[in-house]
């Protein structure tokens, strides 16, 4: 990760000793952002990961009598969310999406099946680590590939040794021994661990499609028909922006769909939506990508929360589609939980 231009390069690394916990706080601050970034790459969670960044400055400051300067503060506190972040995972299963639950693909007008006690990786807001909706490069702290759905899910496949392992090595660019001692482990120890999270990163990349930069005129295009696929209620117009592989899962229910034939069938089979109109679609960002979330129209008329929908746009049309079900993700994009009549006008 490069830190070119960040606020973290500034911070100095000559602390005085005796420092009051406000001026500890304005030295540490400037890090919350990239931390949870980090702590969310862990867990597959940006709600819990706030909550580890918490715990992360809470055992700063108690410890911090002890930080000698033989590190930066930014390297100091990466190495406590990351041992922060081990503590939590313990015992834990993983993270997955429903296509890491090794069914295969489901019949669109089967039984759907809530799975409300499984804990789904969950979509990253995009305010939660940038500041505004496209900052300047210069600016960025986190790379915005760094946080894609894609490599979130990959990694909660990982042991949390080996996603700890290769965030510290692979994205943050510590050498092997800086990891090591972070992690009490030996250099060898590190290495073997990195190769193997690296084959299996390798190979989750070589399946991902590859997604257009967010702003390739043909990704706004793309982004734009699927819109107005699912307001008009047009099935073909779907069928037509899908890929024809294409992929669907919808957190928390288990099931998955392959196929646009088979996903616009989902959509007229098992959605309450029936009409144009029942479905309105608001703009958004996650995972440093563009989303949408979509609100549905009940009998009384009114469009409430329904999906937050997180589309892979490719050359070849929308290839997959991660649709999350819960009124959290919306309060947490800072959407309203319902519509206004000209609330997408």
């Amino acid at each position: 990760m490069s830190d070119a231009g960040s606020s973290l390069a500034r911070v100095s690394t000559e602390v005085a000793a005796g420092t009051s916990e406000q001026d500890f706080q304005t030295l540490v601050a400037p890090l919350r952002r990239e931390l949870i970034a980090h702590c969310y790459r862990m867990v597959g969670s940006p709600h819990e990961a706030e909550d580890l960044v918490q715990e992360t400055f809470l055992r700063a400051w108690r410890s911090f009598d002890g930080f000698e300067n033989r590190s930066s503060v930014r390297t100091w506190m990466y190495r406590i969310a990351t041992n922060t972040c081990l503590t939590a995972l313990e015992g834990r299963k993983r993270r997955p999406l429903p296509t890491g639950l090794g069914q295969p693909a489901s019949d669109p007008r089967g039984e759907l099946h809530a799975h409300h006690e499984t804990a789904w990786v969950e979509p990253l807001p995009d305010s939660v680590v940038w500041a505004t909706p496209h900052p300047d490069p210069a600016d960025v702290a986190v790379e915005r590939d760094s946080v894609r759905l894609a490599l979130v899910t990959a990694l909660q496949e990982l042991t949390a040794q080996q996603r700890a392992v290769v965030l510290l090595c692979d994205v943050l660019r510590w050498r092997a021994a800086e990891a090591a001692s972070a992690l009490g482990l030996s250099v060898g120890a590190v290495t073997s661990t990195l190769q193997r999270a690296r084959a299996h990163l390798e190979k989750s990349r070589d399946a991902e499609p590859t997604a257009l930069d967010g702003d390739d005129p043909r990704a706004t295009e793309l982004l734009e028909r699927y819109q107005r696929a699912f307001e008009e209620y047009d099935m073909e117009g779907l069928v037509r922006v899908l890929t024809e592989d294409a992929l669907w899962e919808m957190p928390p229910f288990a099931e998955w769909f392959q196929g646009a034939e088979a996903i616009a069938d989902l959509v007229r089979n098992q959605c309450p939506a029936e009409r144009a109109g029942d479905m309105r679609l608001v703009p958004t960002r996650a995972n440093g990508a563009p989303a949408l979330a979509l609100y549905m129209r009940g009998p009384d008329g009114v469009h409430r929360a329904f999906q937050l929908h997180l589309p892979v746009l490719t050359a070849d049309g929308v290839a997959r589609v991660v649709a999350w079900f819960g009124d959290e993700h919306f309060t947490a994009q800072g959407l309203p939980l319902t519509l206004t009549p000209d609330a997408t006008d």
